[in-house]
């Protein structure tokens, strides 16, 4: 298969993340979700703690595919890495100024976040994709799920002794809040995409650049999706194995969380090469649903937030979620609703960005 033309399923995947993150993130009722739509408390993984890795992955894989193109072209490093900077500058500040919605309080400054912790991930993945190989990248790879289980298990602190992973007593929290003021960390005092954590996340997108390395180079073959199913499932495996000493832990981003879920990422990245550009199932609903989110991810992803600030204003969020559960409907029931009308808010004007062939780009 030519791999010159864009893959359809790079774009169908990141879609339907983005999609699933708007599922999970605006629940009718925060509290009344559905046990698989929830985030796991601390220790242990839930399917929408696959969400946000996936993204990061598949920003690895992108970066591979989008700049071996602009090498291949000739286009100049210097000018590609400031373009990289502005880039990732711009994904940051938009992270923080969407931590004022919905609720409109300008009083408190969060440092850190999602689309924070994409453009750490973006700018130092991209970088290193210019200026190094895909064997230097399985080192690192490789160096920081080490570098990070040391750190976690083995390093003792004054406040703790080594080996402890509990919430706000663990190596990485210890470190976040030695270095940024606690106000700075979020409302509790701490980050889920704090300082420490972001290493692990880095090798998340690593491990997508090392799949976008392999299509690059063995062009996209059955062989090719197959060494993605089989990689994806050793990946699940070792993850499995090593929770066992290193729990797998999502808000502080362990190195066995990183293996399980690039593992699943790699799975589903091969399911979706298969399906959408080795057997063409381009127009069912499923991929055309994620190729109009995929296409303005990013923007769809601000517009959630936006949509969401609206309609807590406009009371039209209680109006529906508390129409439905005085009608009789679960509390989950009705959250679950709720969230699915966040989703189509959005798909409706992606849908509209895509027939008219409007694209953002940061």
């Amino acid at each position: 298969m030519n791999t010159t033309n864009r893959l359809l399923s790079i774009d169908v995947f990141r879609g339907l993340t983005i999609a699933a993150m708007i599922l999970v993130n605006y629940p009718g009722a925060y509290g009344k979700v559905y046990d698989p739509l929830e985030h796991s408390y601390w220790h242990g993984i839930t399917p929408t703690d696959c969400i946000f890795p996936f993204f990061i992955f598949i920003v690895g894989v992108s970066i591979v595919l989008s700049y071996s193109k602009q090498l291949a072209a000739a286009k100049p490093k210097k000018e590609m890495v400031e373009k990289i900077l502005v880039r990732g500058i711009k994904l940051y500040t938009i992270g923080l100024l969407l931590h004022y919605l919905p609720d409109l309080d300008f009083t408190r400054v969060d440092l850190f976040g999602v689309l924070q912790r994409i453009a750490f991930v973006f700018v130092i993945c991209a970088i290193l994709y210019l200026y190094t190989g895909w064997k230097t990248h399985a080192y690192i790879f490789g160096g920081l799920l080490l570098f990070y289980w040391i750190a976690l298990c083995f390093i003792p602190t004054g406040e703790f002794s080594a080996g402890t992973i509990e919430m706000n007593q663990n190596f990485a929290f210890w470190f976040d809040r030695l270095l940024v003021a606690p106000e700075l960390l979020g409302k509790h005092g701490w980050n889920a995409e704090g300082i420490f954590s972001t290493f692990p996340a880095i090798a998340t997108g690593i491990a997508g650049m090392l799949a976008g390395h392999m299509i690059v180079k063995q062009k996209l073959t059955e062989k090719t999706v197959i060494w993605f199913f089989t990689a994806g499932a050793l990946f699940v495996l070792a993850g499995s194995v090593w929770d066992w000493q290193f729990p797998i832990n999502k808000k502080i981003w362990t190195s066995s969380f990183v293996l399980y879920t690039a593992g699943w990422a790699s799975i589903v990245l091969a399911i979706s090469l298969w399906l959408i550009d080795f057997m063409q199932f381009k127009n069912n609903v499923i991929a055309r649903v994620g190729l109009i989110f995929g296409s303005n991810a990013i923007a769809i992803y601000v517009l959630a937030d936006l949509f969401q600030t609206i309609y807590k204003y406009t009371h039209f969020q209680d109006f529906v979620y508390f129409g439905l559960v005085d009608s009789g409907m679960a509390e989950k029931g009705a959250s679950l609703v709720w969230a699915i009308i966040s989703v189509l808010s959005c798909f409706l004007v992606g849908y509209v960005l895509y027939r008219k062939k409007i694209f953002f780009k940061l």
